[in-house]
């Protein structure tokens, strides 16, 4: 059994990419492992947020979380602002951190224009990287689900625990990324070249865990696709195509062979027609669940529970740290 962290930020709208990419994957690894799962609303402050939105985003993830499937009882599910010893830790390894690797990332590059806008992106999403390391290694993390783009981050948190054991004597534990080919990254309905994400202005690129049916029929009709008539799959040379059949793949379990044999001499509106209806199947019990919990707050209770078992975890492997690094212990 390994111990596996995870998290989501809580800004915008959790879409079928954060299900697919993350959260069902959460729900199936608290059956074999030790689960960590949190809502890093500190990273979602690396760009401006709206005070009340960001409340309001974090309890309705609390809810989707359990919505989706993860249970309390079998995973620890907090929220990363809960447990004070997230910041403490990613101050220390910023310490440790070189600013040339941590200007590096692409995510930063992407965010802050190549470094143009140097003048208006925050310093914390400079060293949003040590923070994420810090969410990792503070519970001697082992494995860490994540999609391709997030790679690179666990690359550093791994340069970084290696480098603070060197300086300062055996600590962390290394964490290893745990990425699965098929779902970690879905795709823009309307770029299907680009992930899908929740902050894309065009609300059509994306499926919102919480869109209605009508929505999400919509949607599908209008995602792009190319002007061949063959269903296949090939990422490459048909993007749009390839999308549509991972997504209902993962709906309903049915491999994608198999998909594209059924669809031989049929259309793309067919496709896009059982891609829709299997995914308004899915998301139903979901978003009636999620109703439920967001009313009773009881996802709320679970994880304020959850954060009092996480500053457990954490504040031993910070006084620790402490220790390590010569910080007086009175």
């Amino acid at each position: 059994m390994a111990r596996v962290f995870s998290g989501i930020q809580p800004s915008g709208k959790l879409t079928l990419g954060n299900y697919f990419g993350a959260l069902s994957r959460f729900v199936k690894i608290q059956e074999t492992d030790e689960c960590m799962y949190c809502i890093v609303d500190q990273h979602a402050i690396t760009v401006p947020q709206d005070p009340e939105a960001l409340r309001r985003q974090t309890i309705e993830a609390c809810a989707m979380y359990l919505a989706c499937g993860i249970d309390p009882e079998k995973a620890i599910v907090f929220v990363q602002s809960h447990v004070s010893a997230h910041t403490e830790l990613a101050w220390m390894l910023q310490c440790v951190a070189r600013m040339g690797e941590l200007g590096r990332m692409t995510q930063f590059k992407d965010k802050s224009g190549g470094g143009a806008n140097a003048d208006v992106v925050s310093v914390g999403l400079f060293t949003y990287p040590a923070l994420m390391a810090a969410d990792i290694l503070l519970y001697q993390t082992e494995r860490v689900p994540v999609g391709i783009d997030q790679k690179q981050h666990i690359e550093l948190t791994r340069d970084l625990a290696e480098r603070f054991n060197r300086d300062y004597g055996d600590t962390f534990t290394i964490p290893e990324p745990w990425i699965e080919e098929i779902g970690a990254k879905i795709m823009a309905l309307d770029e299907p070249t680009k992930k899908m994400s929740k902050s894309s202005p065009n609300p059509n690129s994306y499926i919102s865990l919480l869109d209605t049916p009508e929505e999400i029929k919509k949607k599908f009709a209008r995602a792009t696709t190319d002007s061949e008539r063959e269903i296949r799959y090939d990422r490459e040379a048909k993007p749009g195509i390839s999308n549509l059949l991972e997504i209902l793949s993962l709906c309903t379990g049915e491999s994608i062979e198999s998909i594209v044999n059924r669809y031989q001499g049929k259309g793309y509106g067919d496709l896009k027609r059982e891609v829709a209806d299997s995914v308004v199947e899915l998301l139903t019990p979901i978003q009636a669940k999620f109703h439920r919990l967001l009313e009773s707050g009881e996802a709320v209770d679970a994880f304020r529970e959850g954060a009092k078992k996480a500053r457990e975890i954490a504040n031993r492997t910070l006084q620790k740290v402490r220790e390590r690094m010569g910080f007086l212990q009175l």
